[in-house]
């Protein structure tokens, strides 16, 4: 029988208009076509990853492996085991010059989870969080989510990514709740400097309303001779409104784990981990007792990997350099180089959607890291496939 109301149906609106605006990854669009065009017997050289191509250290697979077998696979506290939160205390005020207590710290999904619960629990609609642009792809969107609304300002290739400080206080008025920092960052690249962070903490000084996040997710991939500081060790009299994001993904080569952390003043924790309790629960429990190994052993394997990872940065710095028309400012840490491409070139999604069908080349356009002008590429490759996609590249922006 023909319901009246059925015609109604295909013009229901069923997504929120949370959804209707949320912009899927273009990251995981380029990997997902690189993956069709080699399933079809194309050869593709991959310089799109996002993740280090290590196998997780083995001392932290079996540090899982007997939780497994000991039982540890019960539900878990929200906020994560104490034993690690503890550690991870521990390891901020050790390693980073950050007093921390365990009940500063909340163990979540990831990174990711840890952006994701602090935006939900400080930001109201209306609220204005400053990013630096290029930025890491999530964090508008992140911030979007929230009800929130994201403020870029734009630092140029030209100038070396410097903060545009300036730019960056004008920006500031009585809606802005947030600032966003990563460093060493995703896509460029860039430590930011010692400097930088104090005139940062100056204008925080000025705005006493003012809070800040610190994404330290590549703490360990620095370039030699580059040191990494944290921006609450910087300035320590901004503690209550500093908050550091951390987690074992790219150091330890665990991004499948889903272990990071949120640190900073204890009523945000508490409330992010009330907010934890009612999405996600704990973290998967057995992941956490590796995470534990990972922060408690020995860190000989990072630094095997991070020399790796300079090894491979230095040869992909020097083959950008050497490409006609490319300008690159050297990356000083994590596992990226995000080249500026010339005017003539038209914007990075077509460069990167046609270096892929005409080369096979894989890359990420840097439009959704807040520059249509720059391409991202990774060195969590080995030096062959590094120097082959150099090849390609260069024989790409020869066509032109």
């Amino acid at each position: 029988m023909h319901h009246k109301g059925a015609s109604l149906m295909p013009h229901l609106q069923v997504l929120s208009s949370r959804a209707i605006s949320l912009q899927p990854s273009l990251t995981l669009a380029i990997t997902s076509r690189a993956k069709v065009l080699r399933d079809e017997g194309r050869d593709i050289c991959s310089l799109s990853a996002g993740e280090p191509d290590f196998d997780t250290p083995n001392f932290i697979v079996e540090a899982a492996q007997k939780a497994l077998q000991d039982g540890i696979t019960k539900y878990g506290p929200a906020s994560g085991d104490p034993i690690l939160r503890a550690a991870i205390a521990e390891k901020l005020t050790q390693t980073n010059n950050i007093p921390t207590t365990t009940n500063n710290v909340l163990v979540t999904n990831g990174g990711k989870q840890a952006i994701y619960n602090l935006f939900q629990v400080i930001l109201n609609p209306g609220d204005e969080v400053i990013i630096p642009s290029p930025y890491w792809l999530s964090y508008p969107e992140i911030v979007s989510l929230a009800g929130a609304t994201p403020v870029t300002i734009t630092s140029n290739p030209d100038d070396g990514f410097l903060l545009d400080i300036e730019a960056l206080e004008k920006s500031i008025n009585l809606k802005t709740k947030l600032i966003v920092l990563n460093s060493p960052g995703n896509p460029t690249g860039r430590i930011i400097s010692n400097n930088e962070m104090s005139l940062i903490a100056e204008i925080m000084r000025k705005y006493s309303n003012l809070l800040l996040m610190s994404d330290e997710i590549y703490e360990f991939l620095l370039a030699d001779g580059e040191k990494h500081e944290s921006f609450a060790s910087i300035a320590p009299d901004l503690k209550d409104r500093v908050f550091t994001v951390n987690g074992f993904a790219k150091s330890w080569a665990m991004t499948g784990w889903r272990v990071g952390y949120l640190a900073g003043r204890e009523d945000v924790i508490k409330a992010a981990a009330a907010l934890q309790s009612q999405t996600t629960s704990n973290v998967c429990s057995f992941a956490q007792r590796g995470a534990l190994a990972a922060i408690q052993g020995s860190k000989e394997c990072v630094l095997q990997m991070a020399n790796i990872y300079n090894n491979r940065r230095e040869t992909l710095t020097k083959g950008l350099m050497q490409i006609e028309g490319i300008k690159l400012v050297p990356p000083q840490g994590a596992f990226y180089a995000f080249p500026k491409l010339p005017t003539n070139f038209g914007g990075s999604i077509a460069f990167c959607e046609r270096a892929l069908e005409e080369v096979g080349l894989a890359m990420v356009p840097g439009k959704p890291f807040g520059n249509d002008q720059c391409i991202r590429l990774s060195c969590a490759a080995s030096n062959e496939t590094i120097a082959e996609g150099l090849k390609r590249l260069k024989n790409f922006m020869a066509k032109f």
